[in-house]
């Protein structure tokens, strides 16, 4: 929606701006100049109004020509935010991390460096001094995605590793961003399947179909879907017993602090590899060209196989937090979490068998809120709602 020439919903006062300029908002709330004159096209001007340049930018407008916008050293500036934000992403550091964490930490830096430092200045981030960058500047760019909680918080995911490697370098000497809290989203992440949609999805997709194949992979490796994507032949073995195992060594922080795994394979998981007829060669799950999907390209196809299974609210990881969570379930402890999905700390897998451990002590404890029944010839069972008629809220519910 555009404004009427000559008028801004963020004018500044004393400011008048000629005719067919209005200022407008985008979506980081940086107010950015515009001309059109009619139904003409809009034509954005990058100088600051009253300025020379600005004038400059407004006389071309006006003769219906796009003012070309200023152009920028290819080098940036020594010093600088961007410099150090090209340093990091040209260090040893950086290459070190897989490709889809590099592909998105460089997106993510590289939409920041573009910012204002407010609405009222053409100061950019990409030019702030690295020695005067504070968590105030920090915070501000936290804020304004706030209305995207979990994109805030990658922006203090991202900023943090590039300041600690900033002061390993000497460049820096504290990490602004450490200071800086996350937002508390509220959500646990990707949705974790049941037993139930698992079988939905199989109903959809049965025994001998890819997309069965591509469900036990994840589901009974408890892998992510980026290992998925690489297994084949060549990482299945035997054990000194004898029997099948998956050997890998997974794909995130191979670079940094590889996680190397030998995994019993189970039996429905040797069934789905032994019932696909359209197994590949190079790896297990091929596209229909017979090469291995890449990593985004196997997760886009899953992302299909759940839509066809009416599905749209289940995903790859989902499948792997659902592993977790019926091993908990069963009794697994933190430590055999740890040896299955590769995790090096104890808190992750403690979280799924904190919640197992709620499930059966309520399952336990649940009928002492029952008070003693006053008829001593009722059974605590009844009492505590055990009885023939257990069921019976469950088969109500069922027919409403």
């Amino acid at each position: 929606m555009t404004m009427a020439a000559g008028k801004s919903s963020n004018s500044r006062q004393g400011d008048a701006l000629p005719r067919h300029v209005y200022e407008e908002p985008d979506r980081h709330g940086n107010v950015r100049v515009y001309y059109r004159k009619g139904h003409g096209p809009r034509i954005r001007i990058t100088a600051r109004p009253g300025t020379e340049e600005f004038w400059r930018q407004y006389a071309l407008c006006a003769a219906g020509h796009a003012p070309k916008a200023p152009r920028r050293d290819r080098k940036p500036q020594p010093g600088t935010f961007r410099a150090l934000v090209v340093d990091y992403m040209e260090s040893v550091d950086f290459a070190r991390l897989n490709h889809a964490t590099t592909a998105q930490r460089r997106r993510v830096l590289e939409s920041m460096l573009g910012e204002r430092l407010n609405r009222e200045s053409e100061d950019i981030f990409a030019d702030i001094p690295v020695n005067e960058i504070c968590p105030a500047h920090v915070k501000l760019l936290r804020d304004r995605k706030s209305s995207a909680p979990e994109a805030a918080n990658h922006r203090l995911k991202t900023l943090g590793p590039l300041f600690k490697w900033a002061i390993s370098e000497r460049r820096m000497e504290t990490n602004p961003a450490r200071d800086v809290a996350k937002f508390r989203t509220g959500s646990e992440g990707h949705h974790t399947w049941t037993v139930d949609e698992v079988a939905d999805f199989a109903r959809r997709h049965p025994l001998g179909s890819k997309a069965y194949l591509a469900l036990a992979l994840l589901l009974f490796s408890g892998q992510r879907i980026s290992d998925i994507a690489q297994f084949g032949r060549r990482n299945v073995g035997e054990d000194g017993d004898g029997f099948p195992v998956l050997r890998l060594t997974q794909v995130k922080n191979r670079g940094r602090d590889p996680v190397s795994l030998e995994l019993p394979i189970l039996e429905p998981l040797s069934e789905a590899l032994m019932q696909t007829p359209e197994i590949g060669t190079a790896a297990f799950l091929e596209t229909e060209y017979k090469k291995p999907f890449s990593i985004k390209g196997l997760g886009n196809k899953f992302r299909d196989w759940c839509d066809e299974a009416k599905l749209p609210h289940c995903s790859a990881h989902g499948l792997r937090k659902a592993g977790a969570t019926i091993a908990a379930e069963n009794g697994a402890t933190e430590y055999q979490l740890m040896a299955i999905f590769g995790w090096r700390k104890a808190e992750q897998a403690a979280e799924y068998v904190r919640k197992a451990r709620q499930k059966k002590l309520a399952r336990a404890a649940m009928h002492l809120i029952v008070p003693p029944p006053k008829n001593p010839s009722l059974s605590d069972n009844q009492a505590a709602g055990e009885g023939n008629d257990r069921h019976k809220l469950l088969k109500f519910l069922e027919a409403c």
